[in-house]
């Protein structure tokens, strides 16, 4: 390196007929250029520059040396701007975590994305299981809760709600019902994580405490929706998964006002200097879709 920098500094000297222009090119004293200059000279064992008061001149052997070096210099610099624009592109394995119901936050949008950015490869990761992003190989992955890791920058997703709801199958053979303690007589089915298999809870107001039975679990949101829509039971989950079956009438929400609202998701990744561009675009990309609604 100091080879290329001595180099550099004798270019950019020769170019100016002047240690001070050069230094001010390279953003370096007049002192460290001719310093360096010297100890270019020392290694060649070779006088590179004619030296006055006032001026400097190349030597005959430092024109020889200047015209190789030019090229060079000129080669080093075509480099560094083909790799700064290299990397400015989106582009390359993109790693991304999500949880297993992630494909419905992700799906929607896949398509566009891929024709946006399609020097993006994209590996998704759909998985209740918390995978360690560094050990892993993982560029962003998307985590509900609190975050805790300060290893790890964040940008928030969205807040969501969660929901209460049961097929109009299931409450043709039990009443919705109107009070928490209602749910005592139904069929709650609980979703269980898979990292502590632990339930989780259903978050009411402060207003009401209940304990909920646990007659059927699951360590996967989407078999938990898939039970619930086929009638079994009801389940507490995300608005934005069931969305579109609240729409179509296939899933009913009880109790809405009775339930706290609490969650959000975000997207982390390994705290770096420099974001890389096709990491960048991600966050941006999920951020501008608002994937988790208004």
């Amino acid at each position: 390196m100091d080879n290329i920098n001595g180099m550099l500094a004798f270019v950019r000297a020769a170019q100016f007929q002047s240690f001070t222009a050069a230094g001010e090119r390279l953003g370096i004293s007049a002192s460290a250029v001719g310093k360096s200059v010297a100890r270019l000279e020392t290694r060649l064992n070779v006088r590179l520059f004619n030296r006055s008061t006032r001026r400097i001149s190349l030597t005959d052997e430092g024109q020889l040396f200047f015209e190789r070096c030019q090229a060079i210099v000129s080669q080093i610099e075509e480099a560094e701007h083909e790799l700064s624009r290299l990397s400015s592109l989106p582009r390359g394995k993109l790693r991304v975590s999500l949880p297993a119901i992630g494909y419905r936050i992700l799906l929607p949008y896949l398509a566009e994305f891929m024709q946006r950015y399609p020097e993006i490869e994209l590996e998704l990761d759909f998985s209740d299981r918390m995978v360690d992003i560094i050990a892993e190989g993982v560029d962003v992955a998307v985590r509900s809760g609190e975050l805790t890791d300060s290893e790890m920058m964040s940008r928030t997703l969205g807040p969501f709600r969660f929901v209460i709801v049961g097929s109009p199958g299931y409450f043709a053979r039990h009443p919705q019902p109107q009070h928490p303690q209602d749910l005592l007589q139904h069929l709650c089915l609980r979703y269980r994580f898979p990292k502590n298999g632990q339930f989780q809870s259903w978050d009411f107001n402060e207003d009401y405490h209940i304990t909920l039975p646990v007659p059927l679990s699951f360590n996967n949101l989407e078999g938990l929706l898939q039970a619930s829509l086929r009638g079994v039971g009801l389940t507490y989950v995300p608005q934005f998964i069931v969305r579109e079956y609240l729409a179509s009438g296939e899933l009913i929400s009880v109790l809405e006002d009775c339930l706290s609202d609490a969650g959000k998701f975000s997207m982390v990744w390994p705290s770096s200097r420099h974001l890389l561009p096709k990491i960048r675009v991600f966050i941006d990309f999920l951020t501008e879709k608002k994937v988790l609604g208004e």
